[in-house]
């Protein structure tokens, strides 16, 4: 049991990421007390809209849908953690002036859609650095375990910044909640300034002519070339645009459908968030690329449990089954991440990274606007289990694709415990 607890946190060995990992941790509890905050806003100045949390979200995704190809150019070409300290620093100075507007009760609902714009640009040009960032940290041997911790700091942070805001809201209002968020921002600027460069992992980055020569198409023409990259980063394309706006969903569900607060609704967030901390520890002892029927798998079974918390009567129930659907979204969305970045050249990572950023994130535009009316005209619980048998028929079509492409077969043993398992050709 050690030495499992060991394998699973051995990146924090490693003194750059160490202070990453905690920074962004600080940072990303923040954010999340202040996405809820900021969705208990919005449905405040629009009488419990569900469309206009729709927008916002939209708006929140759009900059990155338009400019993370660019960003990831930007992370093959110059230095990656002087574009983070930017992008961070960008962020803080946003927040600092979305928390003043709250706490002066001058804020109205076209603050919130600028903010969430500017946000946007400040993600989009993060995130793709960021998760091209986290290989110059650990090198190769360690990266499965350091994108599984990323994972499981990201839903630690999910599960106690919701909790802390539905706490703090009830309390003290929202506008405490805008200020703690601009705050806990400055960590990850104080980590990036202590970190060494001289013991970051540089050494397979190409340098010179070819590093100024990088471009978007040539990123673009070498994952279409690659179909082991094609197809996690396509499934993640329908999964991430119809399923993977929870932030939507499940604040329309705790208001409109179940009638409750604030806590409630970080009640529902925080489910679904442990349910991913799990999955991501889960994946965190992983060290070779894995599988692509390890994605597929997973994609069917967080769809599954998408379409049953989708259809379930009782808040306990929703409560219950957002857990499952937690942990295999996590296990899905890391297993495609980790496959993605396993096989990609050192050369190319930022631009592929950035396109995965894009399918990840950067379909919410056109996903949240689509789930906020269906939430709005159907029920949020409609909209979950929509997303679910969405996502559900595009795993199941690309597992049989993958099955038609390698001749494998797959079979259903039923002793000593049932489970599917695959048959390769010629077995």
């Amino acid at each position: 049991m050690q030495a499992k607890f060991k394998t699973i946190f051995q990146s924090l060995t490693v003194r750059n990421y160490r202070l990453f990992a905690t920074g962004q941790l600080i940072k990303m509890i923040g954010v999340w007390m202040m996405f809820i905050a900021q969705d208990w806003l919005v449905l405040e100045l629009t009488d419990n809209s569900a469309s206009a949390l729709g927008i916002v979200t939209a708006l929140q995704f759009t900059p990155v849908l338009l400019l993370s190809l660019f960003s990831g150019r930007l992370a093959d070409r110059y230095d990656k953690r002087i574009l983070l300290l930017i992008a961070n620093i960008f962020w803080t100075v946003l927040a600092i002036g979305m928390s003043v507007l709250v706490v002066t009760d001058l804020v109205q609902l076209w603050h919130v859609f600028g903010f969430a714009v500017l946000l946007g640009v400040a993600n989009a040009v993060e995130t793709p650095v960021r998760q091209s960032f986290v290989s110059e940290m650990v090198g190769t041997s360690l990266l499965p375990n350091a994108l599984s911790l990323n994972s499981a700091t990201f839903n630690t942070a999910r599960i106690v910044g919701p909790a802390l805001a539905g706490v703090a809201i009830a309390l003290f209002g929202l506008g405490p909640v805008f200020v703690v968020s601009a705050v806990s921002s400055i960590a990850p600027l104080l980590n990036l300034a202590r970190m060494r460069p001289a013991e970051l992992y540089r050494a397979e980055q190409v340098a010179g002519a070819e590093k100024d020569a990088a471009k978007i198409m040539d990123g673009l023409r070498y994952v279409w070339r690659r179909g082991d990259l094609l197809l996690p980063m396509a499934l993640m394309l329908v999964v991430g645009m119809t399923l993977f706006n929870f932030q939507i969903t499940l604040a329309a569900l705790a208001k409109t459908v179940f009638n409750t607060g604030a806590a409630s609704f970080g009640l529902f967030t925080t489910s679904l968030a442990t349910g991913s901390l799990i999955g991501a520890l889960a994946s965190g002892s992983r060290r070779g690329r894995p599988s692509a029927w390890i994605v597929l798998g997973s994609a069917v079974a967080c769809s599954s449990f998408a379409i049953l918390a989708g259809l379930a009567p009782a808040y306990w129930l929703v409560v219950a089954l957002l857990l499952p659907t937690g942990f295999f979204m996590i296990y899905f969305a890391q297993a495609a991440n980790q496959r993605v970045q396993l096989g990609v050249d050192a050369a190319f990572r930022g631009r592929v990274m950035s396109l995965w950023v894009l399918v990840f994130v950067g379909t919410n535009p056109v996903g949240a606007p689509v789930v906020g009316w269906v939430a709005e005209h159907f029920g949020a619980g409609s909209a979950i289990w929509g997303g679910g048998l969405v996502s559900l028929l595009t795993a199941a079509a690309a597992l049989a694709w993958q099955l038609h492409r390698t001749g494998s077969r797959l079979r259903l043993r039923l002793v000593p415990r049932p489970r599917f398992y695959v048959v390769p050709s010629g077995g």
